[in-house]
């Protein structure tokens, strides 16, 4: 990539969380995707899948949490799992909650995919060792908890911030 010299200072930004665990992400994600492409769902759909099957009849709201997603952009992904006949979403109920399960298409499909993604899964773990992959997700598991803890009305933000006393 060649250097852009910039008036700013850009000293650091580099080790941003966000952009590397975002640039990390795309990565593992085009990994699983390409593996599951004759599945006919991408390793996003494959996760909510699995969300939902293992824990159905599930509130949106639920699903959202094991997720770490927020619900308007489950909801529109549910949509299209909805469309494809995947999932089923009830009306609302009690408490005005929605319950997800899978339909009998989505249990065939994602039965399809299990196959692929579990070759890409064993892939991916023989080649970062199966050691440090478990130190790694636990650690990630570990993180998603702190930074989950972190997230703060922006007012609580602003406070926090240097030069803001």
């Amino acid at each position: 990539m060649k250097k852009n010299p910039s008036p700013l200072n850009l000293n650091g930004t580099g080790y941003c969380a966000s952009f590397n665990f975002r640039r990390t992400a795309r990565a593992v994600t085009r990994l699983y995707d390409m593996a599951l492409q004759e599945s006919g769902i991408r390793s996003t759909q494959f996760a909510i899948l699995v969300g939902i099957a293992k824990n159905q009849p599930v509130c949106i709201g639920a699903l959202a949490d094991v997720l770490v997603i927020d619900s308007t952009t489950l909801t529109r992904s549910l949509r299209l799992l909805q469309k494809e006949g995947l999932v089923a979403v009830s009306n609302r109920a009690a408490m005005r909650q929605r319950f997800l399960t899978i339909t009998a298409k989505g249990e065939r499909t994602l039965g399809h995919s299990l196959p692929a993604w579990r070759a890409a899964h064993a892939h991916f773990v023989a080649t970062v060792g199966a050691e440090y992959w478990m130190e790694l997700r636990n650690e990630l598991e570990r993180l998603a908890h702190v930074v989950g803890g972190l997230e703060k009305p922006q007012k609580d933000v602003r406070a926090l911030m240097p030069g803001n006393s």
